[in-house]
């Protein structure tokens, strides 16, 4: 399976990119592709993500660091990202 990406806009203009599947190397530039697209904040839901590589992890880490919220992140990517962050 692949990664997908749904957009979302609420009524207040708040973006949240649904992903769902697998985020990988072979998908960090199609998601970081997207993420560059978007202007102001948003959010990324991760409840549908079931694996995340290394290289997924250190976008999701820098895209936290940036003021994007993660929600639903499973607590093992939670984890991850976390550690990732304290390292950088």
């Amino acid at each position: 399976m692949s990664c997908r990406i749904d957009r979302s806009v609420d009524a207040e203009n708040f973006v949240v990119l649904f992903i769902s599947g697998r985020v990988t190397g072979e998908h960090v530039e199609m998601l970081r592709g997207v993420l560059r697209q978007e202007s102001s904040g948003f959010a990324i839901d991760l409840k549908h993500v079931f694996f995340v590589d290394r290289e997924g992890v250190k976008l999701l880490a820098l895209s936290e660091a940036s003021g994007t919220e993660l929600r639903n992140c499973p607590p093992y990517i939670r984890e991850w990202v976390t550690r990732e962050r304290s390292e950088t």
